[in-house]
């Protein structure tokens, strides 16, 4: 049962003992509630309960078409909700708890929404490591879906801050431990017996996935959308985007990498999971200034500077 709806600002908490009580309360009536999780900030709901799961995709505008992820508390629960391969076993050894989603074969009477799944034989799982995460999950009993909790498309939360820019009035509590310290989405992965598709880059990269497994890692979209981040235009700011740039022009707000000048710089020492980490407060910066487009300065592609390439590919889309 959802609580009734009614006008409310959204409270931000720091997370806590008594903050955490009150967000497992709202997930058990129905309720989504902002989260943090290492990477960025999830709007959590009882992955079980068709009508909290809809209350996600009210809340930021989410086409229905575009599947959830599933966060669960450890292996026994995930395994209650998927069918693992010998090769998902492997992934889950290596990087759980931890930034990586596996879209796995969902279990006949998993009891999951099928709005999680949005139609698909497949559900995106993942144990994260974050301990606010971890323990609302438990806290609540249910598996827990939790896409960024943004409004659909826009730039992804790394603080409470921004969540509450995105989403007030829209959900009625969010927990506060401070800044995400991956800062980007989880790598998303489809375990096959002969290789691994990698669906969504993040900071598991292609590299450490092939060496886990001893498989090859392919990519390739096929405009098919099967797990998040998959859509075209993505994590997008309300202002034009231009990369690649090498400095600003006019009425830019340059966002920079390594030594040069600019407005913020993602890591002036150009350490590129910094960069990682500071990529969406960047974005939300740059959003808020007074300047009328971004400009971003090039990253390499090396590791997880894919991940970061991919989530500015879609912002400029």
């Amino acid at each position: 049962m959802t609580i009734a709806q009614s006008t409310f600002s959204t409270r931000s908490c720091r997370y806590g003992a008594e903050a955490l009580r009150e967000a497992a309360l709202l997930i058990r009536a129905g309720e989504p509630v902002a989260v943090p999780t290492e990477t960025v900030y999830g709007l959590a709901a009882d992955a079980t309960d068709s009508s909290a799961v809809a209350a996600i995709y009210s809340a930021k505008g989410r086409p229905s078409f575009n599947p959830l992820i599933v966060h669960v508390a450890d292996r026994d629960m995930a395994r209650g909700l998927a069918d693992f391969s010998p090769v998902a076993e492997m992934l889950a050894d290596r990087f759980w708890p931890g930034p990586l989603t596996m879209v796995l074969p969902a279990r006949a009477g998993s009891g999951l929404s099928p709005l999680v799944m949005a139609g698909l034989p497949t559900v995106a799982l993942r144990l994260p490591a974050h301990p606010a995460m971890r323990a609302l999950i438990r806290e609540s009993g249910c598996p827990l879906a939790a896409p960024s909790a943004n409004r659909s498309g826009g730039i992804s939360p790394t603080r409470a801050e921004h969540v509450l820019a995105s989403l007030n009035g829209k959900i009625r509590m969010i927990l506060d431990e401070g800044p995400t310290s991956e800062g980007l989405e989880s790598t998303i992965a489809a375990p096959e017996a002969d290789r691994v598709r990698l669906l969504r880059p993040g900071p598991v990269t292609a590299a450490m996935l092939e060496e886990a497994t001893g498989l090859p890692v392919v990519t390739g979209d096929d405009g098919t959308i099967e797990a998040p981040g998959q859509l075209e235009s993505h994590y997008a700011p309300s202002k034009k985007v231009r990369l690649n740039a090498l400095r600003a022009e006019k009425d830019d707000y340059l966002i920079g990498f390594g030594l040069m000048p600019c407005h913020i710089n993602l890591s002036p020492e150009a350490d590129l999971h910094e960069a990682a980490a500071n990529l969406f407060a960047a974005l939300h910066i740059a959003d808020a200034s007074t300047a009328a487009r971004i400009a971003i300065a090039p990253i390499p592609f090396e590791g997880i500077g894919a991940a970061i390439n991919d989530r500015l590919r879609r912002a400029a889309a």
